[in-house]
């Protein structure tokens, strides 16, 4: 289950499945592009992981590991039915001290939303790190994939039109935002997907990456 803190922290991802910038067309109009494809990022709070020893210290002298996710690399097969996408990313690691070689396991999640609200889906892996001896640096790779209804992700066409359409200058609409329409913003809203990925943490360790 998500927390209310991770919750909120995915709220403010506000990733919208049209693209901000338009593409000019030959005849020099606009228009905005869409993607079935779900976007892919890291919620806040969630691209970083404190342990500390004792585990209930939070004293800066008591960190022990520190991790973070970065290079997240996506693919996707849309068009297709299903569609299956796939993120790949690295976790990088440093310790406090350069001691003997030690594992440090780490859980991440993988999660689908909907409208940027509705979980669809949850999957939670594990990365190692290995730190070798007298290395204070270790790094892992990681993956998450998601599979998506085509019907889900696809705009209705009198929708997918408005959107879509060419736009001149010249057109008395040009300046229009066809998001403004709040119609349009909630069916572009139920097409959106997002696949995101975060370290798997403790509402304590929410709270510490939140107010630090």
């Amino acid at each position: 289950m998500l927390t209310p803190v991770l919750l909120g922290a995915i709220a403010t991802v506000s990733l919208s499945a049209c693209s901000s910038a338009g593409e000019f067309d030959e005849t020099g109009g606009v228009r905005i592009t869409r993607s079935a494809c779900p976007a892919v990022a890291v919620p806040t709070y969630t691209g970083d992981v404190t342990l500390f020893d004792p585990p209930a210290s939070r004293d800066a002298r008591a960190i022990d590991v520190t991790a973070t996710i970065t290079n997240l690399k996506s693919t996707c097969t849309g068009p297709t039915d299903p569609i299956r996408s796939t993120v790949s990313f690295d976790i990088l690691g440093r310790r406090a001290t350069a001691g003997p070689a030690r594992d440090v396991t780490l859980a991440y999640f993988a999660t689908v939303i909907r409208g940027g609200t509705v979980i669809v889906s949850k999957q939670v892996n594990q990365a190692v790190l290995h730190f070798a001896d007298g290395q204070l640096r270790a790094s892992a790779s990681g993956s998450a994939g998601a599979t998506i209804s085509a019907a889900a992700a696809t705009l209705p066409p009198e929708v997918l039109k408005k959107v879509t359409r060419r736009r001149k200058p010249t057109d008395a609409d040009a300046s229009i935002d066809p998001m403004s329409d709040p119609v349009t913003r909630a069916a572009v809203q139920r097409a959106s997907f997002e696949l995101l990925v975060g370290f798997q943490l403790t509402q304590d360790q929410l709270r510490y990456n939140a107010t630090r």
